[in-house]
């Protein structure tokens, strides 16, 4: 009953358009949007905004640009990391070169050149498809640790690669504290969600999915495979590229090629995989999963281990940490590969009915 879409009429086409039709999930949302930007910041602490808040919304970002290459292009990539660094070291190049940068436009601009690393590596995808792909993209990996490493000028003559920024503003005011750095991020998380959700609406991310689900169809039909894939990579690699530049400038501040290592690409695969492929909304619940887990298990395992009468170490936990985090992917891989996202739309399906058994 409580998803009852009863009395509730499209009169327009624009109506019948909405990125949120239902009136209970218009209602949800702002809600949502109302504790993250208003009640959150008044009661969060400031380790819980450096520890949790700011990594998820920054990983949610990134998630959210791999699903759509992945989950919704079904391109598989390996690259992220690589992605993430190009907009990180790009944003930075902007912002330290360029007087007066506004930290903003250097995010985008960041992003931006992810964008063409992107393109460039997802070429390979008018070839290949599958582990072939994954590979290819994977090699995008090493060649950014070598590009960053060996080429000075991306690092501003720094001989080990490392660079830092700092007196962060935007529109006059600092981005120091852990509160505007929250509200940044979360700023640019809505916005690029709600441009991506509205994209994978409209006749690209119907191009996509026709991509992802059979190619040699969707090539039959009259779309062009080639600018499918492409833009795919361009609005994936855009996406993961701004939120590697807010990695690096507002919860690193200092970084080293080494930030970006494949064990983030893996870690954003894993969040898609978890959250749910070719739905937004499991690049946010992957996101929540795999940053809240490991900070759980670290309080709640030692605290069981006392119970049995059992001490456990730092590498212990440690351990056991990696191996219910692989049991619980393999888990969601045999019992639910849909993902998070999935239970979320099969609990709604259930609200619409719910108290009556039918």
């Amino acid at each position: 009953m409580i998803y009852r879409e009863n009395g509730q009429f499209k009169t327009s086409y624009r109506a019948d358009q909405q990125i949120f039709p239902i009136l209970q999930d218009r209602v949800l949302v702002a809600l949502f949007l109302i504790v993250a930007f208003a009640v959150v910041p008044m009661l969060a602490s400031d380790y819980f905004f450096r520890a949790i808040l700011i990594p998820f919304l920054i990983m949610a970002l990134a998630a959210l640009g791999v699903n759509i290459l992945v989950g919704y292009c079904g391109q598989i990539s390996l690259g992220s990391g690589a992605f993430m660094a190009v907009g990180a070291y790009g944003a930075y190049n902007f912002f330290v070169r360029i007087p007066n940068m506004p930290l903003v436009p250097a995010l985008l601009l960041g992003g931006l050149c992810a964008t063409f690393f992107g393109i460039l590596f997802g070429l390979p995808s008018l070839r290949v498809k599958g582990l072939y792909l994954a590979v290819a993209t994977l090699a995008a990996q090493f060649f950014s640790d070598w590009m960053f490493l060996r080429i000075k000028w991306f690092t501003n003559d720094s001989p080990s690669g490392s660079v830092s920024v700092n007196d962060l503003q935007v529109f006059g005011m600092p981005i120091d504290s852990a509160q505007s750095k929250y509200w940044l991020c979360l700023s640019i998380l809505v916005i690029l969600a709600l441009l991506a959700k509205n994209l994978v609406r409209g006749a690209i991310g119907r191009e996509w999915m026709a991509i992802r689900d059979m190619d040699v169809a969707a090539a039959v039909i009259g779309i062009r495979p080639m600018y499918a894939k492409l833009t795919a990579f361009a609005v994936s690699s855009f996406i993961i590229g701004v939120a590697g530049a807010l990695w690096g400038f507002v919860y690193l501040g200092a970084w080293e090629p080494a930030a970006f290592s494949v064990d983030i690409s893996f870690r954003l695969l894993f969040m898609v995989i978890i959250g749910g492929l070719g739905s937004i909304l499991g690049g946010f619940l992957g996101a929540a999963f795999i940053t809240l887990l490991p900070i759980a298990l670290n309080q709640v395992l030692p605290v069981l281990a006392g119970l049995i009468g059992v001490d456990i170490s730092t590498a212990g936990v440690s351990h056991a940490e990696l191996m219910i985090f692989g049991g619980l992917i393999v888990w969601f891989l045999i019992v639910e590969p849909h993902g998070l996202a999935k239970l979320w739309s099969v609990a709604k399906q259930k609200l619409r009915l719910w108290p009556f058994p039918h």
